[in-house]
């Protein structure tokens, strides 16, 4: 029996997360690991390419995403990113002890290549513009463009890059970044002007939610606001925007995904994604990531 085609390839390296609550001293995170378990639990056919150093290439959270039904190919690094986050009232404080190194295009599965989707996903800058190149033409093409927005200072924390064209965001359709992750003195305006034609800019803020811009082929560009579906209870916030991203991908590859909301697109696709990263928050690492029956439930379409 032939097997159905690949929905989305993320791509991405996985991070080990300093904290005290685990035993190892660290959990399993990275944008591409959030990702892949996201689009996997909502019910997308996923698959990712994910870098791991030594530690992490046997880390427990691997099960999850194979559980989840996600196919893994895992490429060994000589050292993987290693990051330690402090909330504060203020914001997060992230220093990042460790670096890692970029993450080569491997020999992968034939399949993998007629994917519909491709979801970058550097946490790291570790994905260098070969990347573009590599996934094939006609694919939609996600970009978390945070992860190219850092760099490490002298003191290991990490500080903002200024935000600059690449042949990675030349090629994609869809962009998500943090308000966070975009120093205060960037004009809106510049990180637009940075956008294909057709392109979507998913600006994300947190608990005040986010906007919306789109970039048609005119160049005349439409934004749209959506607001933050309140979580339960607020655990650990890392993570959300990687699976809010993940969930707005979802809903443009398996429009199904949305159809018994009674709003029109494309605020309904928002208020999917936003209903599914409010999950996230509620449990530590990768815990929280929930499929769709639990964010339909949410949002009382279950």
């Amino acid at each position: 029996m032939t097997e159905p085609p690949i929905d989305v390839v993320h791509v991405g390296s996985a991070s080990r997360d300093l904290t005290a609550d685990d035993s190892r001293g660290w959990r399993l995170g990275g944008g591409a690991s959030y990702s892949a378990l996201t689009t996997a639990r909502l019910g997308l056919r996923t698959a990712a390419v994910v870098g791991v150093d030594a530690a992490s290439s046997s880390a427990s959270e691997l099960d999850l995403l194979r559980t989840a039904g996600v196919e893994l190919h895992l490429v060994e690094l000589g050292e993987g990113p290693v990051f330690h986050n402090r909330e504060t009232p203020t914001g997060r404080i992230q220093s990042w002890p460790v670096h890692g190194r970029p993450l080569p295009i491997p020999e992968l599965p034939p399949s993998w290549w007629t994917a519909k989707a491709w979801s970058l996903v550097p946490v790291a800058s570790e994905l260098n513009d070969e990347w573009a190149t590599a996934v094939p033409d006609g694919a939609f093409i996600s970009l978390a463009w945070q992860g190219l927005l850092r760099r490490r200072g002298p003191d290991q924390l990490t500080r903002h890059l200024e935000p600059v064209r690449s042949a990675l965001l030349d090629r994609a359709q869809l962009v998500g970044v943090s308000r966070h992750d975009l120093a205060d003195d960037v004009p809106l305006e510049t990180v637009v002007g940075f956008l294909r034609r057709g392109a979507r800019l998913a600006l994300t803020d947190g608990h005040q939610g986010g906007r919306l811009i789109e970039v048609p082929a005119d160049g005349r560009t439409r934004s749209l606001d959506w607001v933050a579906v309140p979580p339960e209870r607020e655990v650990d916030p890392t993570g959300a925007g990687d699976v809010f991203l993940a969930a707005l991908l979802a809903t443009i590859i398996r429009p199904d995904l949305t159809t018994r909301s009674g709003y029109g697109r494309p605020i309904r696709d928002l208020v999917f994604a936003a209903a599914t990263a409010s999950f996230a928050v509620e449990a530590p690492g990768l815990q929280g990531v929930p499929d769709r029956v639990a964010v339909l439930g949410r949002l009382g379409q279950g």
